[in-house]
């Protein structure tokens, strides 16, 4: 009798350690779920880079005017009333740019002897 207690009391923890190692949600489980966050961490990790220019962008555009006048400038073609703008042949600008910023150029001081003739 002890010695059948003895063989099943092994068999069952056999089948533990069976479950433990190879069975589902086991040790190779485990190892296989370890691989799959390293790899998506990695992957993640330019994403969190991407979203922290990004807060910082957002921050600067509610705290600051540079970044809202540098969208203005390189997404608009803006320029301030203090500036001269040149336009370049051969240099390719929206139609739409063209005549936002016409609007906003304006002819230099003229004296009052230019403007009489």
């Amino acid at each position: 009798m002890h010695k059948w207690l003895t063989v099943a009391l092994l068999a069952v923890l056999g089948l533990l350690q069976y479950q433990l190692w190879l069975g589902n949600g086991g040790w190779e489980d485990l190892q296989l779920v370890e691989e799959r966050v390293a790899v998506q961490e990695a992957a993640n990790v330019p994403m969190r880079e991407r979203n922290a220019r990004l807060a910082a962008e957002v921050t600067d555009l509610k705290t600051g005017l540079d970044a809202i006048e540098e969208r203005a400038r390189s997404d608009m073609g803006m320029v301030r009333s203090d500036e001269q703008f040149f336009w370049v042949p051969g240099v390719a600008i929206e139609a739409e740019l063209v005549g936002i910023n016409a609007g906003l150029v304006t002819q230099p001081n003229l004296s009052s002897e230019d403007t009489d003739e």
